[in-house]
């Protein structure tokens, strides 16, 4: 089965994190990427320039599009645009039978803000509805605290990215607050880590639109991120993207007939 994964999520021009690496998460992990683009932004490794916001009404019409038509096996929710834009995203997916990862983007790597408070304070309708919130440290305090984000009755992936340490720590907390998994992994000593969030949430919820178990899902996503890290291609002059490929072109691996006279 090909898991058909929605992805409702900002726009990165730079193409190492938001719509652009989640459509290469989905893909390279075997799912079907749709999405439903709730801002544009102009961005690259260096910071993001500008950010434009999709209005609200054509947010919901990509999401009714898909869903009335192709379907989907699981939703992911990345950056969101506007509180307007989240209330209403919350309304349209709430009752929805499928796994929904929401991953609370507030800033982005190079430390650029991409969520203003009021949309923040809209997070909260938001954080009713999915299986899985994916904040990293800095966002789970923004949004208070692993009690609190339990509270909604959601699944909690919190990632140890942002923590001291040689080794980081994902963790992911079952809505009672018991661990159901956690994933320890040395510290991989680089500034190409653009992207790993919403790559993270992306192959999470590509793993459970399959049918995987969370432990599974979670374990998988977590290696795909690791290696992705390990194969960048060192873009640019910040924090590079990571390398979604894995390092393989796949073409160069296919055999036929030697088209040489």
């Amino acid at each position: 089965m090909t898991p058909r994964v929605l992805i409702i999520a900002g726009s990165d021009s730079g193409g190492g994190a938001g719509i652009q690496a989640d459509i290469k998460t989905v893909t390279m992990l075997g799912g079907f990427a749709m999405t439903a683009i709730t801002a544009v932004t102009a961005q690259n490794t260096l910071g993001v320039q500008a950010v434009h916001p999709v209005p609200t009404g054509i947010v919901l019409a990509q999401i009714e599009s898909v869903l009335s038509d192709l379907g989907a096996d699981a939703i992911k929710i990345g950056m969101i645009g506007s509180a307007e834009t989240a209330n209403a995203v919350a309304d349209r997916l709430s009752g929805l039978d499928v796994p929904i990862v929401f991953d609370p983007v507030m800033v982005a790597t190079s430390g650029s803000v991409l969520a203003e408070p009021p949309t923040i304070a809209a997070f909260e309708r938001l954080m009713r509805i999915p299986s899985v919130v994916t904040p990293n440290l800095p966002e789970l305090e923004a949004l208070g605290g692993e009690e609190a984000v339990l509270a909604h009755g959601c699944h909690l992936l919190a990632k140890g990215g942002h923590a001291d340490g040689n080794y980081v720590i994902d963790r992911v907390l079952a809505p009672n607050g018991r661990e159901i998994v956690r994933a320890e992994g040395k510290r991989i000593d680089t500034d190409d880590t653009h992207g790993t969030g919403c790559t993270l949430a992306s192959a999470l919820a590509t793993g459970l639109g399959a049918g995987m178990p969370i432990k599974e899902a979670f374990v998988q996503a977590v290696r795909f991120v690791r290696i992705a890290i390990l194969s960048a291609p060192c873009f640019g002059a910040g924090h590079g993207p990571i390398g979604h490929t894995l390092g393989h072109n796949p073409f160069e691996q296919l055999e036929g007939p030697d088209d040489d006279p």
